[in-house]
């Protein structure tokens, strides 16, 4: 789709009062095929003055708080890079060093961000929905990045633009998500971002890390990787979330590792072109062998990049719409 025709189809679709009763970014679930071919179109054609050192000030006299209640490295900073490289300024907040940490609650503490007159939250928080929540409070734009294991919405955005950047469309390819999917907000996101984008998808895990009854999200899946490798072209790696399991799950980190892990041996499986993918972090000799992660199929450090111009076109689109539009239209 060229940008012209993005443009229109970004009126149509984000423009809608009664489609978005405010501006916002919170669920890849909500999205039409259209709104995230809008967004894609929009991302790459900030790549050329991104590369080129420019600023888009797109977000010129506007301030982004960062509201984070859960660590972060690649997230919270491509959100700042993003905001910076759109001429705007960012906030990061931390519970850690907060009134959070004397029993201030997430409401109070968004609403006393929000007298402070920002022009936009994104928030990373344990509670599944509380993006949602915020967003019915507060009368700025909630971008949501991360609630739980509920959504992470533009971490997949990032990866379905990677693919597309190394395979020309996600459409008709075959993704298999590898690692712990019950637990992983990633992994629902880019599910419900690929289906409407026209891919397959099949995810792998052991039993214990599968949600129950995979096959109502629409995806193929198996228990062991072997059985689905050589048919992917795309294989995203998944880390093995502890912090959001009530109890251990695998009898080890060591026998996750020996057989579902991505090691050398496993990655020869794979068809010539297919792409290695992982959201970060990685722990290094569980799901993925160094020599994978650093290995010539990767483009894990390609997504970190592609964050920061995915994140700038929704930071955009939510704070500055119509800016965007016209941007766009140049």
């Amino acid at each position: 789709m060229t940008t012209k025709a993005a443009f229109k189809v970004g009126e149509k679709f984000f423009g809608s009062p009664a489609k978005r009763l405010k501006p916002g970014f919170i669920s890849a679930a909500e999205l039409s095929a259209e709104e995230i071919r809008y967004l894609l179109d929009a991302a790459k054609a900030f790549a050329g003055p991104v590369a080129k050192g420019e600023t888009i000030p797109l977000l010129s006299g506007k301030t982004i708080v960062n509201l984070f209640f859960e660590n972060s490295t690649r997230t919270r900073s491509s959100f700042e890079m993003a905001t910076r490289r759109l001429g705007g300024a960012a906030m990061n907040f931390a519970a850690s060093t907060s009134s959070v940490a004397k029993g201030e609650t997430l409401i109070d503490t968004a609403k006393n961000l929000e007298a402070m007159k920002p022009h936009c939250l994104i928030v990373r928080h344990a509670s599944a929905g509380s993006p949602y929540f915020l967003a019915s409070q507060v009368d700025i734009p909630v971008v949501n990045a991360g609630d739980g294991f509920h959504e992470h919405p533009t971490q997949a955005m990032l990866d379905v633009f990677t693919m597309e950047e190394k395979l020309g469309t996600v459409k008709g390819k075959r993704v298999v998500i590898l690692g712990d999917i019950a637990h992983s907000r990633v992994a629902r996101s880019n599910i419900y971002l690929l289906k409407k984008m026209g891919a397959s998808v099949a995810v792998c895990a052991p039993p214990t890390l599968l949600p129950p009854h995979p096959e109502t999200f629409g995806v193929d899946f198996a228990y062991r990787p072997e059985e689905l490798l050589p048919e992917a072209d795309v294989v995203m790696a998944l880390r093995v979330q502890l912090e959001r399991q009530n109890r251990m799950q695998l009898p080890s980190i060591a026998e996750y590792s020996r057989f579902w892990g991505l090691n050398l041996e496993r990655a020869k499986k794979l068809k010539k072109g297919a792409i290695i993918l992982h959201p970060g972090p990685v722990n290094r000799g569980v799901e993925l062998d160094t020599e994978v992660a650093d290995g010539p199929d990767s483009v894990i450090l390609d997504q970190v990049y592609f964050g920061v111009i995915v994140r700038m076109a929704i930071l955009a689109h939510v704070v500055n719409p119509q800016g965007l539009k016209d941007w766009l239209k140049k």
